[in-house]
């Protein structure tokens, strides 16, 4: 068989993507992503002194991530600053303590600005501490810019880590390129210029604007860089340009005004250039939003529900589980067994007993010599203590079904915030202008009749350009497995017409599934195809592979994994980026059918039109056997103008 170039490629990228999606992997990203913004913040600097972004930036987040930000800052510190960087790691560890001990007061959550203005308080009193008995002799002046850049830096990165703050974010993109400034990997190659001819391609105006006033703030350069960005960003108010032109905006625009100033600096020249290159391969980034009239109104009360939500969702996460008393078990077998004992009134070892700890609830076969303690009656106390232990175990599974529920609702509140805030965005722009060029078809065929099968097949427009074709396969035969299949077919089909995210509305079936003790009653199979652009994303969970059938090979796409439902936190689907705009055919089909005959229809259908393909796969072989099965052509045709 020939394998395409492109098919190769896109197993590549299938693979990544996958590995992208794993736990693991995406915990490791985000370590590393906190890691490095503080020892990237650590390099801010103002007159040549450190500056305490990376305090701003503990406070403003807890846990792991502070403790991660305070690792990397003192690293920063110490590499960036030498002597001088022994006050910026007293910063870091002392905002680590002071965001680990105000994260549980009740007045932190209402009160915004105390962790804010504990960051002032934090750096005015060790800068007094340094001058007093450290001779450091920073300036007044600078000393309260300190204090101030401290304050505001924190209040910034709350904001910035919340989201939907665009003026929050603009000032955070100017502190990023602040710091980034002053560092160059080569003299020809410094960080703060890469990022802002980045901005310059993919960025907002003001954001752009903010990161070119943070690099003349860095002193790295005599060239005005604020009209550096603003003359290279002119670019993009042209109606048409070539791309060469918007990745070298920002280099052209430096060299002009270069010329125009009389200072030259040709170090910028190549960073200004391969940011604009970066910046080529990022979605670009809007400006601020305006709230006109009923609109408006309508935006405020969808923000509003939002961030109830997502702060029910905080309050669930923050709530503290209480412990099992397992010493009251204990006491409570000793108590039962000495109540009734007959040795009770001359036995001197009772007291002991009910001394003893929760530990010898965790040995699950006790015998009398395993015992701390002698008991003339051993075994009438091991009946009591290994009721005891059930009574645990009991006690330790509900708890953990109470932690998959707890889950599952937080989960929801989650995913109803994200989608109400992602609404209240939509409303004050544009309506998309994006047009559908192609027209989905789609055939199925199944080895039984539809209102008989419990493999649900739907196709159905979603929002905009959107086009899903869902397969949902009922485990078994008969009655309940219809029903299951109908079910959670039509639950999706709600939820993806209104416009809910693919992988929102999968995961809200798992938990759906978990929640209702259904686990692997049904497995889906899901195509959001893209009418504009020909692309497609599939989404398995637990379903049978899918094919991808062109005029040169047959790809197989995904495994057969475990069914939804399982689980709450650990999501088992899989997702594949397909291209069906150049004739390709996609085919989903149910785990009734056996990989031999999908093989060979697959075989059969390539390089037909869409009239041969039916009596392709009807010679090749019929689609039978005991189970339900089904199998879908996907393929996509031009619109004709």
């Amino acid at each position: 068989m020939i394998i395409a170039v492109e098919a190769y490629i896109r197993r590549t990228r299938t693979s990544l993507q996958s590995l992208l999606l794993e736990p693991k992997v995406i915990t490791g990203l985000r370590m590393a992503a906190y890691f490095l913004a503080g020892f990237g913040f650590s390099a801010a600097g103002l007159c040549h002194l450190p500056q305490p972004l990376v305090l701003g930036l503990i406070c403003a987040c807890s846990g792991w991530p502070a403790l991660l930000v305070a690792a990397g800052g003192s690293l920063g510190y110490f590499l960036f600053w030498g002597s001088a960087g022994g006050q910026g790691i007293a910063w870091a560890l002392t905002g680590l303590i002071a965001s680990h001990t105000t994260r549980r007061w009740r007045l932190n959550r209402q009160t915004p600005l105390l962790l804010p203005a504990l960051a002032g308080l934090t750096v005015s009193a060790l800068g007094v501490v340094f001058q007093a008995w450290l001779g450091d002799q920073t300036p007044v002046i600078l000393y309260l810019l300190r204090v101030a850049m401290g304050t505001v830096s924190c209040w910034v990165f709350s904001r910035v880590l919340q989201g939907r703050d665009p003026v929050m974010e603009w000032l955070g993109w100017g502190f990023a390129a602040l710091s980034l400034a002053q560092i160059s990997l080569t003299p020809w190659m410094n960080l703060g210029c890469v990022l802002v001819g980045g901005l310059v391609v993919a960025g907002s105006l003001p954001a752009t604007v903010v990161a070119g006033l943070g690099l003349d703030l860095a002193g790295i350069t005599s060239v005005p860089m604020t009209a550096v960005v603003c003359a290279g960003y002119l670019v993009r108010f042209l109606p048409r340009y070539p791309k060469w032109l918007g990745a070298a905006a920002a280099s052209l625009a430096c060299f002009f005004v270069m010329q125009l100033s009389g200072r030259v600096d040709h170090a910028l020249l190549l960073p200004l250039l391969l940011g604009g290159v970066g910046g080529l391969l990022l979605p670009r980034g809007g400006g601020l939003a305006y709230r006109r009239g009923e609109t408006g109104v309508a935006q405020v009360r969808l923000e509003m529900a939002s961030g109830v939500l997502a702060q029910t969702e905080q309050l669930l996460l923050e709530a503290p589980e209480v412990p099992v008393d397992e010493d009251a078990l204990v006491v409570r077998a000793a108590e039962e067994a000495c109540s009734g004992c007959p040795c009770r009134k001359t036995c001197k070892d009772s007291k002991r007993i009910s001394q003893l700890t929760g530990l010898v609830l965790h040995k699950p076969l006790l015998t009398p010599e395993e015992l701390p303690i002698q008991c003339r009656k051993s075994g009438r106390f091991l009946a009591h203590l290994h009721r005891s232990q059930e009574q645990l175990r009991s006690i330790r599974a509900n708890r953990e079904r109470q932690r998959e529920y707890r889950a599952a609702v937080v989960q929801q509140y989650r995913f109803l915030a994200l989608y109400l805030q992602d609404l209240a965005d939509q409303l004050p722009r544009r309506a998309d202008t994006a047009e559908p060029v192609f027209t989905p078809a789609t055939l199925a065929y199944g080895n039984r009749p539809a209102a008989d099968n419990g493999d649900r097949y739907l196709a159905f427009h979603g929002v905009g350009c959107k086009y899903y074709v869902l397969l949902c396969d009922g485990m078994g035969t008969g009655a309940g497995a219809i029903q299951e299949g109908r079910t959670a077919a039509e639950i999706l089909k709600r939820l993806l017409t209104a416009g809910y995210p693919a992988e929102y509305a999968l995961r809200s079936l798992n938990s759906l599934c978990a929640l209702r003790d259904r686990a692997g009653v049904v497995t889906v199979d899901l195509a959001e195809l893209y009418l504009d652009t020909g692309r497609a994303k599939l989404y398995k969970w637990g379903a049978a592979p899918s094919y991808l059938v062109t005029e040169l090979c047959v790809e197989r796409l995904g495994l057969m994994g475990p069914p939804p439902g399982l689980s709450v936190t650990d999501y088992r689907e899989s997702v594949e980026q397909l291209n069906l705009r150049r004739g390709e055919v996609l085919m989903l089909v149910s785990d009734g059918v056996e990989s031999s005959v999908a093989t060979a229809c697959c075989r059969a259908i390539q390089g037909k039109t869409p009239q041969e393909r039916s009596r392709a796969i009807m010679n090749s072989g019929q689609l039978g056997g005991p189970d339900d099965a089904t199998m879908i052509l996907i393929h996509l045709e031009p619109q004709k103008q």
